[in-house]
């Protein structure tokens, strides 16, 4: 590992000033995936700026009805809260799905957000990957890749972003906080990410220096009535080989409002919104949630070994919408 400098700051604009002057430092919060990457020199920052300490570690009620999540409020924390888990239960059964309760105690939310794949050829600085070292190529797209992109990948990366949690603020319509020295800004989830393209190393759409400080949820009455499932191929500690969050909201047998995120099928949480569209004001029946399902999934592009992952999500979808369907008409 590199030898790099270590500096705890103690409020939002130290923190700002301090990554300013350094343009080798980064912040770290949990640090359960900055410092795995800097140990096998992925990542190499002259200077870790710690924000641990930074006051953003609150939940709390937003005057039109929504929660305001601090950054470093920790993922156990996260689940573990009451209204996150009376109003929005899709995100923290996410949250508990992903990693271990060592790691939960450990990761932050903003830290959680700006994870980094682990697809294997990225993880391995002794081979070529376009995400780690621009124009050098994609070798998954002919190697190994059953774990990959079936949606919205390129020709120059096919990797998948790990996050359980991202799932479920993406299908929230979650609004990212960061500060910045010229002052706070707002990205909506649904921007947050770029598409890959052909920069696949550009990942975000934070700005350069920028600190996240808190993750916005609107206000959704629907997502009181919300499931997150995860398919992956051990019982636990294991990322998603496809998962979804959804809500729904069925009235007299009819689809009134329905929210679907799918993961580890994209280099971002994947809002399904063809398949929302398929489905509102429609009837709740599990062929109605099959057709939907078929309309979002139908610019899938999967790879020799990753098809599977099509027929995959989509009974992943009629699964959960019927079990959500029959939940709301008891």
């Amino acid at each position: 590992m590199k030898e790099f400098g270590y500096q705890r700051v103690l409020d939002v604009s130290e923190a700002i000033a301090v990554l300013g002057a350094d343009p080798d430092a980064r912040f770290l919060g949990g640090g359960t995936n900055l410092v795995d990457l800097m140990k096998t020199g992925i990542e190499r920052p002259g200077r870790l700026v710690d924000v641990r300490e930074l006051p953003l570690d609150g939940i709390e009620s937003t005057p039109d009805g929504g929660l305001l999540i601090g950054a470093t409020v920790t993922n156990s924390d996260l689940a573990a809260h009451p209204e996150v888990r009376r109003r929005y239960p899709a995100l923290a059964q996410a949250v508990l799905a992903g990693a271990s309760g060592q790691l939960r105690n450990m990761a932050t939310v903003g830290g959680n957000l700006l994870q980094r794949t682990r697809c294997g050829y990225f993880t391995d600085v002794a081979g070529p990957c376009n995400k780690r070292l621009p124009g050098s190529g994609c070798p998954a797209i002919e190697g190994e890749h059953h774990n990959h992109a079936i949606l919205g990948a390129s020709e120059h990366c096919v990797a998948t972003h790990p996050s359980d949690m991202g799932v479920a603020l993406a299908a929230f319509d979650a609004v990212v906080r960061y500060e910045t020295a010229d002052g706070p800004g707002e990205l909506p989830l649904a921007d947050f990410y770029l598409p890959v393209g052909d920069t696949p190393h550009l990942e975000t759409a934070l700005p350069s220096g920028a600190l996240i400080t808190g993750v916005t949820l609107p206000p959704a009455p629907v997502a009181a009535h919300s499931r997150y499932r995860k398919v992956r191929e051990r019982a636990s500690y294991a990322f998603a080989i496809g998962s979804i969050a959804a809500a729904l909201d069925v009235r007299d047998g009819v689809v009134h409002e329905v929210r679907l995120a799918f993961g580890a099928v994209a280099s971002r949480p994947w809002r399904a919104l063809e398949a929302e569209r398929a489905l509102t004001g429609g009837p709740a029946t599990a062929e109605a949630f099959a057709a939907a399902a078929d309309a979002e999934l139908a610019a899938a592009e999967a790879l020799p070994h990753n098809g599977y992952k099509v027929p995959l999500m989509r009974n992943l979808v009629v699964a959960l919408l019927i079990e959500l369907a029959e939940e709301a008409a008891r």
